[in-house]
């Protein structure tokens, strides 16, 4: 078994830094220089055409797309650590919030730094788009923590890579002006998935 992760820091392939250090399986780091174009090189279009990171190369294959990696890792490792349901009806509870996660708050976040981040010239963003973002993301948070009221993980038991899959993104929402005080429940999952220290050895990365 060998893995080698592709990453930049801060970016999406946060969560599958995170889900590495905690399922513990030994992998080769490979940070990307994405302001140099190193994803846009030859070498590295040859396993991820999309010419994007993250990107995990196991035993020779490469997986690309964090939420395929995360479902990867989940199943591979995550059940024997406890991190990933093992009966069927359980994960596919995890699949739903998983894929819940990465599809519709990751859109509307994007739509959100899109249209409101300096990252992208003026006259590209649309802040009426970015207002609609910010609001469904507001109805999409409410959902969330309505679901954690009573449990301390999103499936209502151990911490689990579902948590990882989400938790990843809270941060950066703040940093984009979504208010995330008025969502307690939230708030406490939160922080408990970022005290975790596998996060804080993915961090250093």
């Amino acid at each position: 078994m060998a893995m080698t992760f592709y990453y930049a820091p801060m970016s999406s392939a946060t969560r599958v830094h995170w889900a590495l250090e905690e399922v513990g399986a030994p992998y080769e780091k490979v940070k990307v220089d994405l302001g140099a174009g190193d994803q846009k090189k030859p070498e590295f279009l040859a396993l991820n055409p999309n010419g994007k990171i993250p990107l995990l190369v196991a035993d020779g294959r490469p997986i690309f797309e964090s939420l395929a990696i995360l479902l990867y890792l989940g199943e591979r490792f995550g059940v024997e650590k406890g991190l990933f349901p093992a009966e069927i009806a359980e994960r596919a509870e995890a699949f739903k919030w998983m894929a819940w996660g990465s599809v519709s708050i990751h859109d509307a976040l994007s739509r959100l730094l899109r249209n409101t981040s300096d990252r992208f010239p003026a006259e590209e963003r649309n802040p009426i788009a970015g207002e609609s973002a910010k609001k469904e993301l507001g109805g999409l948070l409410t959902i969330l923590d309505r679901h954690l009221d009573g449990k301390e993980f999103v499936l209502g038991g151990g911490f689990s890579l579902v948590d990882v899959s989400m938790v990843a993104f809270m941060p950066f929402l703040g940093r984009l002006g979504v208010d995330l005080n008025p969502y307690k429940h939230l708030n406490a999952w939160v922080g408990r998935g970022m005290s975790r220290p596998a996060l804080g050895r993915a961090m250093t990365g």
